[in-house]
């Protein structure tokens, strides 16, 4: 089995601003054990920017980019000579690679970046992945590293997906206001319910909370990768979620595994969104045809040619994604028209579907 874990802040901190030593032995210790029992592990890893805080003495902190940056640079490196030196106790050799969100909406970097992770899982190696804070802004972050865990689970073809937390799983309610809340051991699937069931956000010392979780499993679920949200602090709790036992809340896959041009496409980040009309929110559902030009009635963002787009229906709601085989502004220009009427309106015409079906990936 393929397993990508991801760790956050406060599992890996054990709820102080320092990181917790013993807890990633243990945690060590759980992926060495899965190693040896014929596993392929890849660790996504939260607590860059907290560990060069600690590492440069915990000076005052103003959240600014310039300082995260920073503070991500130093961390970067305690981080990894931190969990370099606990896994060869194990016998186990890492490797880091740092992602942004270039490296996932490109093809050729998707690409790349599958083949390092595939190169490593061949040769016994734990990579250890992390967005690139140094460089990334705003502009090109993925956005935190539950949601990176879900694109690196779509991207490496993960069999299972297990992000430790400090909660026990998803509740019924917030457990802080709501001591009546109980654990939520299954959900089938992520609808309106279950999103106003994530409460706020997560502690000061990470950046998500339940909501980016139940993010996180909605992209790796779309693409059939499970999910399982468990306490990081539970004994064996990497180990028990791999087995198959009763642990936090596990959300299923929808469906069976995309191939791999579609699970590229529901990982990359959407650079904009199509509105359909009536008629053609039915073809593209119902009849799995491809998206024309005449059945487009708006254009929002400012995508280039063979850019990932969601696609809404009439009444907002996504329906499918896709690459679109026209930019933005050239979109607009032609929306509505038949394919006849293109090259009058473009000086060029690319043919009159706007999202082919074979680049299609229905939701």
């Amino acid at each position: 089995m393929r397993v990508v874990l991801k760790l956050g802040t406060s599992v890996l901190t054990g709820g102080s601003d320092r990181l917790h030593r013993p807890r990633m032995v243990d945690l060590m210790r759980q992926m060495a054990a899965l190693q040896a029992g014929g596993h392929q592990v890849l660790l996504v890893t939260s607590a860059a920017v907290l560990a060069g805080w600690e590492a440069l003495g915990f000076p005052p902190r103003t959240r600014t980019v310039a300082e995260k940056q920073l503070l991500a640079a130093v961390g970067q490196g305690v981080l990894m000579h931190t969990y370099a030196a606990l896994a060869e106790i194990y016998g186990i050799k890492v490797a880091q690679v740092l992602l942004t969100a270039g490296d996932l909406r490109d093809r050729t970097r998707y690409l790349n970046a599958r083949t390092t992770l595939d190169s490593c899982l061949a040769r016994g190696v734990l990579p250890i992945i992390n967005e690139n804070d140094t460089v990334a802004t705003a502009q090109l972050k993925v956005g935190d590293n539950d949601t990176l865990s879900a694109f690196v689970a779509n991207l490496a073809e993960a069999d299972l997906l297990v992000i430790l937390t400090d909660a026990p799983g998803l509740y019924t309610a917030d457990p802080r206001l709501d001591p009546s809340a109980t654990l939520i051991p299954l959900v089938e699937r992520i609808d309106a319910s279950v999103w106003e069931k994530a409460g706020g956000a997560g502690s000061h010392r990470g950046t998500g909370g339940m909501h980016t979780k139940i993010q996180a499993a909605e992209i790796a679920t779309r693409a059939g990768t499970p999910v399982i949200v468990a306490p990081g602090d539970a004994e064996n709790a990497l180990l028990r979620a791999v087995a198959g036992e009763a642990i936090g809340t596990r959300f299923a896959a929808h469906g069976s595994r995309l191939e791999a041009r579609k699970r590229w496409i529901l990982a990359e980040i959407a650079g904009g969104s199509i509105e359909l009309d009536e008629g053609a929110e039915r073809a593209v559902r119902e009849r799995g045809s491809s998206l024309l030009a005449v059945g487009v009635r708006g254009v929002s963002g400012d995508f280039g040619r063979g850019h990932t787009v969601r696609l809404l229906g009439p009444g907002g709601q996504e329906v499918a994604r896709g690459l679109t085989r026209y930019r933005a502004e050239d979109l607009r220009r032609i929306a509505g028209l038949r394919g006849s009427a293109i090259e009058a309106a473009l000086g060029f015409n690319e043919g009159p579907e706007v999202v082919h079906r074979d680049d299609l990936v229905l939701l």
